[in-house]
């Protein structure tokens, strides 16, 4: 009562859920408006953590409870918990704890709005990525199994949930699984549940994935992974829309839409013997194989655009784009994706500096260079001309990158620098280097003797501060 009490004074509208059932079945079809989540946690309280985490793992998840002990809290926390209060709470700790929780995670947007900035983020010009969204509304409206094919980080999931989002399943939940990210036991026991007593842990009943996304969507990601024991009865679940926990006698029946994605080439996984053959006709009824990056390289200036936009702080400008930063982005061939790119793009909102982000980018570029031959080794003739020609074609780039290098890291002290009124030791906590590399690095670059235009060195003022989310 307190805390719905605090929330309301603060402006938040308030539901409350008595039991966890009533959490799960009123969460789902809510979540376009829900900004967050406040559990009171108790012996059953993880297992209903975990349940909201594999329905959203973005939602933010408060949890607090009465004298937790230190296990209590590093529990919550592995289990997905944004932020951990010990009960009383005041309405300062509640309000502290939404701010918190709402710099790492946006609250989220109205479902018109969260469709929209999906598609701006995801789609891009690209023909290839087109024609995959010509395809979303014919096959996103039946409950046809879709296996999406395609380079870690290149958006499998996000078209997962747009394919969720225009089927009629749209107000139920979606659930996912990352097959490569457990044991095959745990993926057994996440998929179906187990009884009380089923093996050692096993204190009470916990239903699985298929029984919590029921009438609704279950996304087996990284399914060329899963242990092919574990196929034969998941292609069983597939066949009959039935199944057992583990440990139990009970047979329980879903009504569940199974999407799979996976990175690797699940034919070639069928010849080498770890990939079921009927399981792989089961899922492939409709195949999408999603482009990577690099092969729609239009849609990577409007993509940076839109990820500026979408990850600055609300009331900081976003930093700008030079052409010097956009020729490193086209040409860097990205093998993490959409994935690795939105990290640069956070890079870049952090460091503020489009010249050291591209050094950046162009250094990792020359480490992928073809090396030059070695020119002594006795069994190949010496051709002079030809590696003087493979040098001089290499020299260019390579001092285009020392350059742009050493420029970049003399931006980013003298930017420290300042931050820190020119206080040397400051300046090293901020670059996260030793203090002994910076005075090494200042002669090397020659500002070894310029001094503070302060005068004396000072204390520094923060150098970021947090914005006044408001309520």
């Amino acid at each position: 009562m307190h805390l719905e009490m605090a929330l309301k004074q603060q402006g938040h509208s308030v539901e409350e859920a008595r039991n966890g059932e009533e959490v799960l079945a009123r969460l789902a079809p809510a979540l376009p408006t829900v900004v967050a989540v406040f559990l009171d946690i108790d012996q059953h309280g993880m297992d209903l953590l975990r349940a909201i985490r594999h329905i959203d793992w973005r939602l933010p998840v408060i949890v607090f409870s009465r004298a937790p002990t230190p296990n209590d809290i590093v529990t919550a926390m592995k289990c997905g918990a944004t932020d951990f209060l010990s009960r009383p709470v005041i309405h300062e700790t509640i309000q502290r704890a939404l701010i918190r929780a709402f710099e790492k995670h946006a609250p989220p947007l109205p479902h018109a709005q969260l469709a929209q900035a999906s598609s701006s983020l995801f789609w891009g010009q690209s023909p290839r990525m087109q024609e995959i969204r010509s395809l979303v509304p014919h096959i996103g409206w039946s409950d046809t199994p879709v296996l999406i094919q395609g380079e870690t980080g290149c958006g499998k999931e996000v078209l997962a949930r747009e394919l969720h989002a225009t089927s009629a399943r749209s107000g139920k939940v979606f659930v996912k699984l990352n097959c490569a990210a457990l044991p095959s036991e745990l993926v057994e026991s996440e998929l179906f549940g187990y009884e009380r007593g089923a093996f050692t842990g096993a204190f009470q009943r916990r239903a699985g994935m298929f029984e919590m996304a029921n009438g609704g969507t279950l996304l087996l990601d990284e399914i060329g992974d899963m242990d092919v024991r574990l196929q034969a009865k998941l292609l069983q679940v597939l066949q009959d829309s039935e199944f057992h926990r583990i440990g139990g006698k009970e047979v329980i029946k879903v009504d569940v839409r199974v999407l799979a994605a996976t990175h690797r080439d699940l034919e070639k996984a069928i010849l080498d013997g770890s990939f079921r053959e009927d399981l792989y006709y089961r899922l492939n009824v409709i195949n999408v194989e999603m482009p990577s990056l690099r092969e729609r390289k239009e849609d990577i200036i409007p993509l940076v655009e839109h990820l500026l936009k979408r990850h600055s702080l609300p009331g900081s400008p976003a930093p700008a784009m030079t052409p010097h930063l956009e020729q490193a982005l086209l040409t860097y061939h990205w093998p993490g994706n959409i994935r690795e790119l939105e990290n640069t793009v956070r890079r870049l909102i952090v460091l503020r500096n489009p010249d050291l982000v591209a050094s950046e980018l162009y250094s990792k570029i020359a480490r992928k260079l073809p090396p030059v031959p070695n020119m002594t080794r006795p069994s190949e003739p010496v051709d002079i001309h030809r590696a003087s020609a493979i040098r001089a074609a290499k020299a260019p780039i390579l001092e285009l990158v020392t350059k742009a290098k050493q420029q970049a890291e003399a931006d980013a002290i003298l930017t420290a620098l300042e931050s820190t009124r020119w206080n040397r030791k400051q300046a090293a906590v901020l670059l996260q280097i030793d203090y002994k590399a910076l005075l090494y690095k200042l002669k090397k670059l020659g500002l070894e003797g310029k001094s503070s235009p302060f005068g004396a060195q000072s204390a520094a003022e923060p150098l970021v501060r947090k914005a006044n989310n408001g309520f």
